[in-house]
């Protein structure tokens, strides 16, 4: 096998984001652009030489010409194997999950999560260690110091390899598998849940469920698991075709991105009882009861307080964590359980070190989504498994089951507003001239409400000691209300501001008042204490979910 040495010159921006480095479709077709950042990440590497690599995606255009690259540049870099999902696919709970069961030495995901896909739309990749999570900061920020001074990357001739059949094929010296992107993962989730429980619950007539793959990951994976091994009728999975475009949708599990599935939920001639979507690489999950959208924050809540019901967790759980942006609402079942929780900055890479140490076993983030200690990335699949597993042992439906929780814990009224596309100078701004004001915050009053302490938020990882600064801007309430201000890592144009907005009410006279209205103090006191209006222009946000 002869190394192909290409000359190569840097490209600005090759910087990874929370989870990867994800632009345009365009962007990555650029020349020598993919090529150079995945020789960046092989630079980065050492002790590869005859390793076994894993790789796979979400499906969304481009994959297939990556995945022939990045196979070629493998070999050339000394790989032993590359384990590939056939067609290219393989969920980000499934590389994870894939990675571990074969101690592979790490993996490369090709995937823009939720976003856009399409030859106009986004692409996205990232390398995962051999714990089966996302590449810690120290890796990441070494990669990215590696792409601005490259000069050559390597590779070497071969034919395309066919990723439509289960088998092996050849590369020089290094052995490609084609493998079953489903099996491995199925067979992990089946030995976390009372897989014979929920098939009874999916056998009444009297239950009947919607999961909606949105043209995503998880409709093989849907189809399999829900249909195949739990018996669920046909039909139950919709949108189940993985899609280049995602079928011109947005593969995001929220309510506005999923109104279809939350509509049919509302009407009560659907016959529906309980619903569910994930999102293009099959990582996040939406619920969905009857007329009845349960928030992210809230089912972490529940999934922590009904850890007893589903076997895996029936044990007890070592501790719980969540990102700093999502709702308190698991902080006060961890409390009545006399366990830790952490709380870190927003990535799954965060909750890496914790659940490796075994000080977490549940983790979650408002950006829908939850995962446990079963893989090192939040799972969509796992979640909608987990209420299932629920809703079968406790009989009673999903919303039931939420206005429960609140009668016993209080309810954090939460919800989050995107302002989309931002030019980046004005997002900049926004956030320096806030984090320029905090030392003024504490001790003032905005439009009423008094302002307790206000700081940008850091974080010391408990295991490791490493550091991570400037992690988002929290205003803190004297009621224990919270707004919370960061700019998403996760977008490939412009930028993208979330504003956090949380209130605890205990009162449950009050549980049932509409969200955006028990939050509308927070939001007059969010735009004014940013000046979203007069800095961005926008007289609103573009997604509330």
């Amino acid at each position: 096998m002869k190394v192909i040495n290409v000359p190569s010159t840097p490209y600005s921006g090759q910087k990874p984001g929370t989870s990867g480095l994800r632009k345009k479709v365009t962007v990555f077709r650029q020349a020598r652009y993919l090529e150079n950042f995945v020789q960046a990440i092989f630079d980065t590497l050492s002790g590869q030489q005859g390793q076994t690599l894993v790789l796979g995606g979400d499906g969304r255009y481009y994959n297939d010409v990556a995945i022939q690259t990045i196979l070629r540049m493998a070999a050339a870099a000394g790989f032993g194997r590359v384990l590939v999902g056939r067609d290219g696919i393989l969920s980000t709970p499934a590389a994870s999950a894939v990675i571990r069961k074969w101690q592979a030495f790490g993996g490369i995901i090709l995937s823009a999560s939720h976003n856009e896909g399409g030859p106009n739309g986004d692409f996205g990749i990232k390398y995962n260690l051999g714990n089966g999570g996302p590449a810690n900061e120290a890796f990441t920020d070494a990669v990215y110091r590696r792409t601005q001074e490259i000069s050559v990357y390597h590779t070497v001739e071969s034919p395309d390899i066919d990723l439509a059949h289960i088998g092996e094929a050849a590369i020089g010296e290094m052995t490609v598998s084609i493998i079953d992107p489903v099996a491995d993962y199925a067979e992990l989730l089946e030995s976390l849940f009372d897989f014979e429980r929920i098939a009874g619950l999916l056998a009444r007539p009297d239950f009947r469920m919607r999961f909606d793959a949105m043209h995503a990951v998880t409709g093989p994976y849907a189809h399999a698991i829900l249909e195949g091994r739990l018996g669920a009728l046909a039909g139950t999975v919709v949108n189940g075709t993985p899609l280049p475009d995602f079928g011109g949708g947005h593969p995001d599990p929220n309510p506005v991105w999923a109104a279809e599935l939350v509509n049919a939920l509302a009407d009560s001639g659907s016959g529906l009882s309980f619903g569910a979507a994930s999102d293009g690489d099959g990582d996040r999950n939406m619920i969905v009861g009857r007329n009845f959208v349960v928030s992210p924050s809230d089912s972490l809540a529940v999934l922590a307080a009904n850890h007893a019901l589903v076997p895996a967790y029936a044990g007890g759980l070592a501790g719980v964590a969540r990102s700093m942006p999502t709702s308190c609402a698991v902080d006060r079942v961890a409390k009545e359980l006399g366990i830790a929780c952490y709380e870190t900055p927003t990535g799954w890479k965060y909750f890496g070190s914790l659940l490796d140490a075994g000080m977490a076993t549940l983790c979650g983030e408002e950006s829908a989504g939850t995962g446990s200690n079963h893989v090192r990335e939040k799972d969509g699949l796992w979640a909608v498994l987990y209420w299932l597993n629920i809703l079968a042992v406790r009989d009673m439906p999903a919303d039931v089951i939420v206005r429960e929780h609140w009668q016993r814990f209080g309810r954090n009224v939460y919800s989050r507003h995107d302002y989309e596309g931002i030019e980046t100078a004005r997002a900049d701004r926004l956030m320096d001239e806030l984090r320029a004001r905090l030392p003024e915050l504490p001790g003032s009053r905005c439009n009423g409400l008094p302002i307790a302490a206000a700081d940008d938020f850091s974080y010391t990882d408990p295991v490791d000691g490493s550091r991570s600064e400037r992690q988002g801007v929290r205003i803190l309430l004297e009621d224990g209300s919270r707004v919370v201000f960061r700019l998403s890592g996760t977008g490939t144009e412009g930028a993208t501001l979330r504003v956090y907005l949380e209130r605890y009410v205990a009162d449950p006279s009050l549980h049932e008042v509409p969200t955006q209205e028990a939050l509308a103090p927070l939001v007059a006191l969010a735009d004014r204490v940013a000046q979203i209006t007069s800095i961005t222009g926008r007289k609103g946000p573009d997604v509330i979910s």
